[in-house]
């Protein structure tokens, strides 16, 4: 059965990675997690200074999911360079690493990958691009064409690494954000990042979390997910990676038959630290009860086994 891909100028031995903000910067779950096994992990935040983050909660579940709200904490990227970048250069060596890059400006993003380009220890940058652009009255860089463009053309003239952009989904027409993206220079999508949501505590009338609104994760982003990498491969031919609600091997299984390429594990591992490997495992299951030789049959495979009649609502 054939799991590896080469993508991004590397070889990815499987297709399930660790989304950031989930993983820390990967020792984080060394103890628990043989992260050797996983196809790679994307590191939580960096951004050019340090940064404490939101007031708490920072978390807190529902139903369905989870609401967080946690502020890009991280130690910034000076720090990142000499406390966490050589353990993942000496630790993890079949396991392909991204940076995840973000800053309140075009700039920020800027600093960060000047800073470390040099460095060994990971194959590129994931660049999110759902953070507010403080210089354009807090609108969000993946909201307008104009401001992903910006973002993503600027970090592109300053490294020849692989740039992953993570677009968030409420926007209009996340195929059409997929493409400025490409045009603009970014080699591969992750989507998506969180949905923007809203809790109170019933006892108080007052939001659950420190920082007010904060982002949906889990299982009811699933859905929403799936169907955002299948708008964008009818519109991209770049690497997608798809992340968003996965569970279990068959979550990963629809975001492949969507279009995309690899996928990433998030909210599952705070429930459960090694949820990355169970769903790898459950995954290869799949592929072995369905007969399914290597990983490639299934990525795109519902667009000729079902073509699309329109797009209805119900």
């Amino acid at each position: 059965m054939e799991l590896a891909q080469e993508l991004l100028g590397g070889v990815f031995q499987n297709p399930v990675l660790l989304a950031s903000g989930t993983c820390g910067f990967g020792r984080e779950l060394a103890g628990v997690l043989e992260l050797e096994t996983l196809g790679g992990l994307v590191t939580k935040a960096v951004t050019p200074e340090p940064r404490e983050g939101n007031p708490p909660l920072r978390v807190a579940e529902f139903d369905a999911g989870m609401l967080n709200s946690v502020g890009l904490a991280n130690p910034g990227v000076d720090a990142f360079r000499s406390e966490h970048l050589p353990w993942l250069r000496d630790n993890l060596h079949r396991a392909r690493v991204l940076v995840n890059v973000a800053g309140r400006t075009v700039e920020d993003y800027v600093r960060v990958v000047e800073a470390m380009d040099g460095d060994q220890g990971f194959l590129g940058y994931e660049l999110n691009v759902s953070c507010p652009n403080v210089k354009e009255g807090g609108a969000v860089f993946c909201s307008r064409d104009d401001l992903l463009t910006d973002v993503i053309a600027a970090v592109r003239a300053v490294t020849r690494r692989p740039l992953v952009a993570k677009l968030a989904p409420n926007v209009p027409d996340i195929g059409h954000m997929a493409e400025v993206a490409v045009a603009a220079g970014a080699d591969a999508l992750t989507l998506i990042n969180t949905h923007p949501g809203l809790m109170f505590d019933l006892e108080s009338w007052r939001p659950v979390l420190g920082g007010g609104t904060g982002g949906v994760s889990g299982p009811a982003l699933l859905p929403i997910g799936v169907h955002a990498v299948w708008q964008a491969r009818r519109r991209v031919d770049v690497p997608i990676i798809g992340v968003g609600g996965i569970r279990r091997g068959t979550d990963a299984v629809q975001y492949l038959l969507a279009g995309a390429c690899l996928v990433q594990v998030g909210t599952a591992s705070f429930a459960d630290p090694r949820a990355s490997a169970r769903v790898l495992s459950e995954l290869t299951a799949y592929m072995r009860d369905h007969r399914v030789s290597g990983i490639r049959e299934l990525i795109g495979a519902a667009r000729s086994a079902a073509p699309p009649q329109g797009e209805p609502h119900g």
